[in-house]
């Protein structure tokens, strides 16, 4: 007699689940353990697993449908079985869209139409379009996401997620070889598995881009799997993946289409197979014993510390002066003595003229500072001299969407010059290229379009650079209060002197506040040293609600963690330093 398989209920308040990936097909071998689908459940992805034996009969619930528990999902027996009790389709049907309840709530403004009659058309599924299209949904928006490609975008997929997993293997290997004998753990041979490094990264993308996925499902957004180009204002043309075209329109349309890696018009990059961009960085197959990074900003530097921790030798070359031109300079002095500790050499002012084959894999020609010519040889070229705007295939001009080569021009709701369309993210114009700065972005535009008062504030937008040790900025730094002019103080607090820090890396950083010299408003803070990334929220949040010094003194700061380092800078700032000099 056939086994049916039936969705489990995988929790209480569970009623639901969507087929999400079918590991096993129509005439496949089942074993009892075999994991044979997976199915989505709000923020998770589950592992569905045989309890029967023999061979997968019938699918019956195709992927992407929805199945309520104890629904038919499919049918294991002998080939020629008779399917006992029918086989006829469980899915749920179609659940319409109802606006969601906590819309009232969450925003006392009323929209400019009535909750639930007003649609939204979202062209991307990244970090600022998935943030968008859930946010109008909250506020009873009717929603489609249209993705052309993954949800969660460069972030999750093949940027800030994948990179920061690389990022914590190195480090672990960093600290087990530099720091594991002084603090008593001694290992021998330490090996890094590059194989199960890719594989670690891979799973949490995974994990998030599926839970992306339950998230919309949960606030009733429809996605479509497409690509979408304008015709018209405010009309798109959709080419799905099943090969067929549909046109659509709606009241409000956010374009969120993200970045893709630029492309220098070097001679002999696109040529060579070993030269790569961020994305083949993250993909590699087997870790090279050698690689040369073309640029010396976040993306190059970032995956150069990761692969020098793991054991590349790694040569940087960058056209400028100077590198992380984001950073207060006084970071960017800590972060390249670091990374030259680490065995990386860099050569600045030393533009790429070409790139040659070669028999380690290939050569990059370079004109040194003296006007010489020079070469540096490795198996890998890492490409990273930024990114550009992903509009090209959007047809701007059809839309009459105002842009500068491609970046999009928005005010600070993200409105663009055609009524009822907007832009947000890495594909506007002269905006920060981060993750968080589009999911900001996206929240402003949903609310907008919503009728809820929203604008995009930059001053609180955290930089966060994940070299060792991490960096972090907000607000001004010391440069840029020079050239506006700006009368200021400054409060600076070594790593070294703080308990937590020597702790976990040896003490080795800064933090530096920056405040108006007759107030003490704080106008930028800087840190480089452990935890920097996260400690940055607060001086993100002192900007914001136009905080001073004296604030952040009187704040009481817990004891021992790193924390400590924020507040004693601004005593530092204020000549009223206990750990450290006043001078």
């Amino acid at each position: 007699m056939a086994f049916e398989v039936k969705m489990p209920q995988l929790g209480l308040t569970m009623e639901e689940g969507t087929v999400s990936k079918w590991i096993k097909h129509e005439g496949d071998a089942v074993k009892v353990g075999d994991v044979i689908l997976e199915i989505t459940t709000d923020k998770l992805t589950n592992e569905v697993a045989s309890e029967a034996e023999g061979t997968l009969l019938k699918i019956v619930a195709q992927e992407g449908e929805d199945v309520p528990v104890k629904g038919t999902l499919a049918w294991i027996g002998q080939p020629g079985e008779s399917l006992s009790g029918g086989a006829a389709p469980a899915a749920a049907p179609a659940v319409p869209f109802v606006p969601a309840s906590a819309a009232a709530t969450a925003a006392p403004a009323a929209p400019a139409k009535p909750a639930g009659d007003t649609s939204v058309i979202v062209i991307g599924g990244g970090p600022g379009g998935y943030v968008a299209a859930i946010r109008a949904a909250q506020l009873g928006a009717k929603v489609t996401v249209i993705e052309k490609q993954y949800l969660g975008g460069t972030c999750l997929n093949v940027g800030c997620i994948p990179t920061k997993c690389l990022l914590h293997s190195a480090e672990l290997v960093e600290d087990i070889k530099n720091q594991g004998r002084d603090i008593g753990v001694e290992v021998e041979g330490v090996k890094v598995n590059f194989p199960q490094v890719i594989a670690h990264k891979n799973e949490i993308s995974k994990k998030l881009t599926s839970g992306v996925a339950g998230l919309l499902k949960m606030n009733k957004v429809k996605k479509v799997d497409g690509e979408a180009s304008f015709v018209g204002e405010k009309k798109l043309s959709v080419k799905k993946t099943d090969g067929t075209v549909e046109e659509m329109t709606a009241d409000a349309i956010i374009v969120a289409t993200g970045s893709v890696n630029s492309a220098p018009p070097i001679p002999g990059i696109k040529e060579n197979p070993n030269c790569i961009d961020s994305t083949g960085a993250l993909s590699l197959e087997a870790l090279p014993k050698t690689m040369v990074v073309i640029g010396g900003g976040v993306i190059g530097l970032e995956l150069a510390c990761a692969y020098a921790a793991f054991g590349t030798k790694i040569t940087v070359v960058e056209a400028m002066d100077h590198m992380l031109p984001m950073l207060d300079g006084d970071l960017t002095k800590i972060g390249v003595a670091h990374m030259k500790k680490m065995g990386m050499e860099f050569n600045l002012e030393c533009p790429v003229q070409s790139v040659e084959s070669s028999p380690v894999g290939a050569k990059v020609v370079c004109k040194n500072k003296a006007g010489e010519t020079v070469s540096f040889e490795a198996e890998k070229v890492l490409v990273a001299i930024g990114r550009k705007a992903n509009t090209a295939s959007l047809n701007l001009e059809a839309g009459k969407i105002a842009n500068d080569r491609g970046r999009i021009i928005v005010d600070d709701q993200m409105r663009t010059n055609v009524p009822g369309v907007y832009a947000i993210g890495d594909c506007v114009l002269g905006r920060a290229q981060l993750a968080h700065t589009a999911s900001a972005m996206g929240e402003v535009a949903a609310e907008t379009i919503m009728g809820i008062p929203a604008v995009y504030d930059e001053r609180t937008n955290p930089t966060c650079v994940y070299i060792e040790p991490e960096a972090a900025s907000v607000g001004l730094t010391e440069e840029q209060c020079k050239a506006k002019g700006i009368d200021y103080k400054v409060g600076k607090f070594p790593m070294s002197a703080n308990g937590k820090a020597l702790i976990l890396n040896g003490g080795e950083g800064l933090v530096k506040i920056i405040a108006g010299k007759e107030y003490g408003e704080i106008l930028g803070m800087h840190i480089i040293g452990p935890r920097a990334t996260d400690l940055i929220a607060e001086g993100a949040l002192a900007i914001g609600e136009e905080m001073t010094l004296d604030e952040i003194i009187a704040t009481i700061h817990s004891h021992p963690t790193v924390t400590e380092t924020m507040r004693e800078a601004a005593l530092q700032a204020e000549k009223r330093a206990i750990h450290t000099s006043n001078k």
